[in-house]
């Protein structure tokens, strides 16, 4: 019987991340370390109670220690905070370019995937991820145009998200090279814990506002919670569960999904209108997908 756990483990993550730009825009006065912070922390203190018994077990040796402090720098810290400035230079509006980090990451982890964990592709991956690319790209930006004319703050917003791109795309390797040692649950806490001490001494440094230091209100508080139990800890457990069963070629494509379904998301809540462009590379991309979760079985 065929296993698709992994493939649907990382799908139901990638779903649960196509709400996080609906979220965030309600946080856009902090600072944006000072929202990787306390979503980290938050998250953390939910988690630990639920994972406390698989850390005690969980013996890392000194590479795997490495892996855990690059993951926790790239992924938690540096992709998190250039994906929340990017949003913050378009105000949590314009957020099409932003997107762009999603069709570019699966370059970089593919490429140290094939380095690092000495992955082999074969035709028929390439044919379906270069497809699956090439929709996910006409599914952001209608009839393949990206408009950067809305000023300077876009341009910046986009090389954010190519920072974001990069350090997200690297990571998802490392995580695999790590969750091939250790189990998820642990590989989360540790993600978690390591990406809290990196930010603590940025919050201090650049979490200000008028000269003293930005702390969410209550209303606040409570986005950072729905961050943690939704698109924060809560899709990022899911997702280790998924990756660890699955190559990194096959689960950074299945990632593409979060474009297609916050596509749809922009058309519910912002009352967008998709162009005839954009409903056919949905479809395209939909079954792309579908046919790289197939290939799960021969790889």
């Amino acid at each position: 019987m065929k296993n698709y756990t992994g493939p649907i483990f990382i799908i139901i993550a990638a779903l649960l991340w196509a709400f996080d730009g609906l979220i965030r825009q309600h946080l856009y006065s902090l600072p944006p370390i000072t929202i990787i912070f306390f979503e980290h922390l938050i998250g953390l203190l939910i988690l630990s109670p639920f994972v406390f018994r698989y850390i005690l077990k969980t013996k890392l040796t000194k590479n795997e220690w490495w892996l855990v402090v690059l993951i926790a720098a790239l992924s938690g810290l540096l992709g998190t905070l250039w994906f929340t400035t990017a949003l913050g230079k378009v105000h949590f509006i314009s957020i099409s370019v932003v997107f762009l980090l999603q069709k570019l990451q699966p370059i970089f982890a593919i490429s140290t995937a094939s380095i690092f964990l000495k992955e082999k592709f074969d035709k028929r991956y390439i044919k379906w991820a270069v497809l699956a690319v090439l929709s996910a790209y006409f599914v952001t930006f209608p009839n393949g145009v990206v408009n950067l004319q809305t000023g300077e703050g876009t341009i910046i917003a986009a090389l954010y998200a190519l920072g974001a791109a990069f350090v997200w795309g690297s990571s998802t390797t490392f995580s695999k090279m790590l969750l091939g040692k250790i189990d998820f649950k642990a590989g989360t806490f540790y993600r978690f814990l390591f990406t809290i001490l990196f930010a603590l001494p940025l919050l201090f440094l650049f979490g200000r506002a008028g000269g003293s230091l930005a702390l969410p209100n209550i209303s606040q508080l409570g986005f950072l919670v729905l961050i943690a139990v939704s698109t924060g800890m809560v899709a990022l457990l899911i997702y280790y569960k998924g990756l660890a069963k699955t190559p990194v070629h096959i689960s950074t494509i299945l990632e593409l999904t979060f474009p297609f379904i916050a596509i749809l998301l922009d058309m519910i809540v912002n009352h967008t209108v998709l162009s005839i462009s954009q409903w056919i590379a949905s479809f395209v991309l939909v079954f792309s997908i579908y046919q790289i979760a197939k290939l799960r079985e021969s790889i």
